[in-house]
């Protein structure tokens, strides 16, 4: 419940679904093997958005249409790779969920430093999205990873639709929140129905993330972000080495 808490906070502030978080404490510290790590950690990132773009819907600041169109593309590449998921080596999706810690990392620094020191609020700026074509294929790589790794795909939406589509940074977060419910259900789906789905831990990470990312919602109007963008990062940054470490010493089976 703690870990839910935390992840589905830090998720919501962030637009990142909380299940980046989830996939490697699960997988390293409570010893669930990394499939089922990954279709449990999908079933919170359902959570989160259910719980967070609830806020943001109801006061304006996701962008629906943006998300829609954008969904269709992640939805498809979520669905595809969550049935080729069991078929992939657990070292190379650990491998790859080091190298997308460290991206995410980057990226969300990236987007810390040019956002300023609070979180953006106020009237949000007029904004016409632009480059569809970018936004689409990246939302396709997005669901991808979402299936593979069991996260929403907001650490490539969050970045593309800020620095790329020209989305005020609090829209883009927000309409990501909104998109990564459906993403998580598009492959989520598929692991249940294998068995990959560890009900156990469901329950008290479903109870955490709801209460984390409801208040993470409210929060994200009116906090100053730098702080839980850097303790977002510092968290990931030591999962990805301890994963990294896990991964040479050959315990991911």
């Amino acid at each position: 419940m703690l870990v839910g808490s935390g992840a589905g906070f830090l998720g919501a502030i962030a637009g990142v679904g909380g299940g980046i978080i989830i996939t490697p404490v699960l997988t390293i510290y409570f010893g669930v093997p990394l499939t089922q790590a990954v279709g449990t950690s999908l079933i919170a990132v359902i959570t989160t958005s259910a719980a967070s773009s609830s806020v943001h819907v109801q006061r304006h600041v996701a962008d629906i249409k943006l998300g829609m169109t954008l969904e269709l593309a992640t939805a498809l590449g979520a669905a595809v790779t969550a049935y080729f998921a069991p078929y992939v080596n657990r070292n190379v999706v650990a491998i790859l969920f080091v190298i997308f810690l460290c991206y995410s990392a980057y990226n969300i620094g990236k987007k810390m430093l040019q956002s300023g020191t609070k979180a953006p609020a106020g009237e949000i700026p007029h904004y016409e999205p632009k480059h569809y074509p970018l936004g689409l294929s990246s939302s396709l790589v997005a669901g991808g990873m979402s299936g593979l790794l069991g996260i929403g795909g907001g650490p490539i939406k969050v970045p593309i639709m800020y620095i790329f589509m020209g989305v005020p940074l609090l829209v883009a977060t927000a309409t990501s929140n909104f998109m990564i419910g459906v993403t998580a259900a598009a492959s989520a789906v598929v692991y249940f129905r294998r068995g990959d789905v560890l009900l156990t831990a469901v329950v008290p990470l479903v109870v955490g993330v709801f209460v984390g990312s409801t208040v993470g919602a409210k929060a994200a109007h009116k906090m100053n972000s730098r702080y839980v963008m850097g303790l977002l990062i510092a968290i990931m940054i030591l999962l990805a080495i301890q994963m990294a470490i896990r991964v040479v010493k050959g315990h991911m089976g």
